[in-house]
């Protein structure tokens, strides 16, 4: 069977890397004494993947990864016991027990959630951010494998809200097209000709798609 695990990457950790964040993860589990599955071969290692990599610089309140167990074992066991190696500032908030046939978390990935807390907005940036929003087309330039590419924002904005000083953004996170937070707020503030502004950007949850809809990826 497998463990979908949702933790948190507090503030205090987010100029931690991906490769570090992984390393972490695998001495707690290797220390809590959990039936874990590992590879096969000369140099054995834990089965471990996550949903998709947090930039550094980054905090995630809800990131997901995948934890393949032998034999059975309720969620709230492994819960504990993964919990009880874990510093403070990385939790683990829940873990479901799944079939070994389940898809994997980074195949039903469809979108992220950010929120960015901005330092300063220029007068009638809410007025602005509809205006954006509303174009048929957002071109823009990213950077890719093969190097930079123009391409099209809007298809990958599902959501774009602000409230006070944060912003709220919903952008497409798969393999077939993703939109990086600071693109978005790079474009966005260039549409609305100023400087942008120093941000603290979280994720805040990782989702899928089901009927239609955009869910929690942990829920799927």
């Amino acid at each position: 069977m497998k463990m979908i695990v949702v933790f948190e990457k507090a503030p205090r950790l987010r100029h931690i890397g991906h490769l570090d964040l992984m390393r972490a993860m695998q001495r707690a589990l290797r220390r809590s004494g959990l039936p874990l599955r590992y590879s096969q071969g000369f140099n054995p290692h834990i089965l471990l993947t996550f949903a998709a990599p947090l930039s550094v610089g980054m905090p995630g309140k809800r990131e997901v990864m995948e934890v393949p167990i032998e034999g059975e074992m309720t969620g709230e066991a492994f819960l504990e016991k993964l919990s009880a190696s874990l510093p403070p500032d990385l939790p683990v908030l829940s873990v479901q027990p799944v079939d070994d046939r389940h898809p994997a978390p980074m195949a039903l990935l469809t979108a992220a959630m950010y929120q960015a807390e901005l330092e300063r907005l220029p007068e009638g940036f809410s007025e602005t951010v509809e205006k954006f929003l509303a174009q048929k087309e957002i071109p823009a330039i990213r950077k890719t494998k093969t190097g930079m590419k123009p391409c099209d924002l809007r298809p990958m904005i599902y959501g774009l809200t602000l409230n006070g000083n944060t912003l709220t953004m919903v952008l497409a996170l798969c393999e077939s097209a993703t939109c990086k937070p600071d693109l978005l707020l790079s474009s966005l503030f260039e549409f609305a000709g100023a400087e942008r502004p120093r941000a603290l950007i979280t994720r805040t949850q990782l989702l899928g798609e089901k009927d239609g809809a955009l869910v929690p990826l942990e829920s799927l």
